[in-house]
């Protein structure tokens, strides 16, 4: 199965599982202002593989991905701090694959670049 050039993955480390069903959306930066390329949402295992088609070439720039928390922990009836969750993230070598993943819990989250 081919897999996008950007990846992502949420865990619910507060409840010590995927977080499924998470909003999630890539843009680019294009002169100042983020356009928006693609949007999904996280399956059951709280991973999103096809959020760009594998088949289109990835632009070296500036990116910004936006995990909507509010709504998953508005469906797990969970009183959250974070609305939303935003990443932002310089691509310099658009041959490579990114795999961005977002450790959530109500109060905290963190993110890295993974593999």
């Amino acid at each position: 199965m081919p897999v996008s050039p950007i990846t992502t993955h949420i865990l619910d480390t507060a409840r010590g599982c995927p977080a499924a069903g998470v909003p999630v959306s890539i843009e680019i930066d294009r002169n100042g202002q983020f356009e928006v390329l693609s949007k999904g949402s996280t399956n059951n295992d709280g991973r999103i593989m096809d959020l760009l088609p594998s088949d289109k070439p990835l632009e070296a720039g500036r990116y910004r991905m936006r995990f909507e928390t509010g709504t998953y922990f508005s469906e797990t009836n969970v009183q959250g701090f974070y609305p939303y969750v935003e990443v932002v993230f310089d691509i310099k070598a658009p041959g490579e694959h990114y795999h961005v993943p977002l450790l959530l819990s109500p109060f905290g989250f963190s993110t890295y670049r993974g593999s």
